[in-house]
């Protein structure tokens, strides 16, 4: 098998349990492919500027699935993700963001500092 053929077919999404007590479940929560992290940066920008509204709530809906490797959640649910307490949505966004790359410096950069 080639090197290109063999990077071509890593397509396993790394998986990383999360225990959500206040939700009374425990669940996972998966990397994005590359092209669905673009989509998540570039929703995080609205014609330049950034836009963190519901930005953990966003990362949490993509991310967060089910024991069978479903979502849990569709791109819609994010408005009522965020309205939930900040504790458990918090520690599925650090998860999410860990196991996604975004760091500290990704999030400064999409507020434009």
């Amino acid at each position: 098998m080639s090197i290109r053929a063999s990077i071509l077919a890593q397509t396993a999404l790394p998986t990383v349990p999360v225990s959500v007590p206040e939700w009374g479940a425990n669940l996972s929560v998966r990397s994005m492919t590359a092209a669905e992290r673009d989509d998540f940066d570039a929703a995080s920008r609205d014609g330049g500027e950034a836009n963190l509204t519901n930005f953990r709530a966003r990362l949490v809906v993509r991310c967060l699935i089910d024991a069978t490797g479903a979502r849990v959640f569709t791109d819609a649910d994010a408005a009522a993700v965020g309205k939930l307490p900040a504790g458990p949505v918090c520690k599925v966004f650090e998860a999410a963001a860990k196991l996604n790359g975004l760091t500290k410096e990704d999030v400064e950069e999409i507020e434009g500092n």
